[in-house]
């Protein structure tokens, strides 16, 4: 697991009101994971989530494989398996995004799950992946573009 981790890099810098903010909501959202027994992933990712929980008072708990499934079908996301983490607003359980696909940084998730809440109370969806997929290598190398403008 160390040796999957040190290739992923941490986040280090965060916004002045980062904690103030992740501290305020917690009465609005929780973290769900999906879990399964013998994940070696998962134990890494609940270990991290509730140092999370513990640090921020956010809800945390764990859901079953087949609303896991749902969820990533809803978001048109293909099942990769164990675990996957969303925030959720607790008022609303079909609004979610993911903010861990097997295991991260402490540091990442939290910063994941900041991304997640602003994202849930109107931050643009692009800008906010853009900003989670920035230090997690979530998204490629950019693909040339062509010097042609109309075959970009």
């Amino acid at each position: 697991m160390g040796l999957w981790l040190a290739r992923v890099p941490v986040t280090r810098d965060f916004p002045a009101d980062f904690e103030i903010l992740l501290r305020g909501q917690a009465s609005l959202y929780t973290i769900e994971m999906s879990t399964a027994s013998a994940c070696l992933p998962c134990g890494d990712l609940w270990s991290k989530l509730q140092s999370f929980r513990a640090r921020y008072g956010w809800q945390v708990r764990t859901i079953g494989a087949q609303e896991a499934m749902l969820r990533s079908g809803r978001l048109g996301l293909p099942w990769v398996g164990n675990p996957v983490a969303w925030v959720r607003p607790l008022a609303d359980p079909n609004r979610m995004v993911p903010i861990a696909i097997g295991t991260d940084h402490s540091a990442n998730i939290a910063r994941n799950a900041w991304l997640a809440a602003r994202m849930l109370t109107g931050t643009r969806a692009a800008v906010g992946v853009r900003a989670m997929s920035k230090f997690t290598g979530i998204v490629g190398v950019r693909a040339l573009t062509s010097p042609n403008p109309k075959r970009r």
